[in-house]
């Protein structure tokens, strides 16, 4: 989607144009170029937020989130804000920024913002999601800069980019899988209807081994669809045998063997027939009983 590009000279003197210059027109295509670049920036010259709400961050998810970073590379860009020289503040993506730190990362991804261009950034993120050549991915993170950066709710950035709530929502959903899935969607080994699939899976090693199989046998969509569907029904098929109530009839068995037996017989039979009959006992009086009513020696 974009040009990665270090700060380098032409990248500071682009930011330096569009704070001095005068022309909205100007100004509009300048923030337009700068948001096409991503800048690879030292998190050591971010500064965080002060205003950021979130303060707790969970450790262990951190230490994954660092470990998956570590091994594929952070795929979701930052976004700061230009300070001035060579410094920047957070805006949005403190998880990531931190995760990097504990990967050790010397560079990180970012997408630049100056200061005072919302409607022009808003403008140009718009302009940018209706691009043919972006992947389902690209899409997801546009969407999601477009929400932080510009303060929108998903029915508001609908109104803004012209797509239902539902399918905003379905391309969010995207930056919730793992990094491995990520990654397989932004290099179009796995296309957005397997991913939006994988993406209603709350379990992440059962996502990952879905999509192992995907990949593997080259399943369809509509087959990816079919082995989740499987998946989930085979423990609630499960629980559904053994919760039914017992039919009227085995209840008229269970209290005649009670009765016989002189003692609280449990009479279990599932759909296909298989059951087994329990005869509890306290002590060897008792067992002996229930064999003689049984005619065992």
């Amino acid at each position: 989607m974009n040009k990665k590009t270090e700060v380098s000279k032409g990248l500071r003197s682009l930011l330096t144009n569009i704070e001095k210059t005068n022309n909205p027109d100007e100004r509009k295509q300048l923030v337009k170029e700068l948001n096409h670049s991503i800048a690879l920036i030292s998190p050591a010259v971010i500064e965080v937020n002060p205003f950021q709400p979130r303060t707790d961050f969970d450790e262990e998810k951190l230490l994954e989130l660092a470990k998956s970073i570590k091994t594929s590379g952070l795929i979701q860009p930052i976004t700061v804000r230009a300070l001035g020289g060579d410094t920047y503040q957070l805006i949005s993506g403190e998880r990531r920024l931190r995760a990097s730190k504990m990967a050790g990362l010397k560079e990180i991804p970012a997408y630049i913002r100056v200061a005072n261009d919302q409607e022009m950034l808003e403008m140009a993120l718009v302009e940018n999601i209706q691009r043919s050549d972006l992947n389902a991915l690209e899409v997801a993170i546009s969407y999601q800069r477009l929400m932080d950066e510009c303060n929108l709710t998903h029915e508001a950035l609908s109104d803004r980019v012209g797509k239902d709530r539902s399918t905003i929502t379905n391309y969010i959903r995207l930056l919730k899988l793992p990094v491995q899935l990520q990654s397989a969607v932004r290099d179009g080994l796995l296309s957005m209807g397997h991913a939006r699939a994988l993406a209603g899976i709350e379990n992440p090693a059962v996502q990952l081994m879905i999509f192992k199989q995907t990949i593997e046998k080259s399943l369809s969509v509509r087959a990816t669809e079919q082995l989740i569907r499987e998946l989930s029904e085979k423990p609630a098929t499960k629980t559904n045998k053994q919760s039914k109530a017992p039919s009227e009839s085995i209840q008229k068995i269970t209290a005649q063997l009670s009765q016989k037996f002189g003692t609280k017989v449990s009479v279990n039979r599932n759909q296909d027939g298989k059951g087994s009959i329990s005869l509890p006992f306290r002590n060897d009086d008792e067992f002996n009983k229930i064999l003689e009513l049984m005619e065992v020696d």
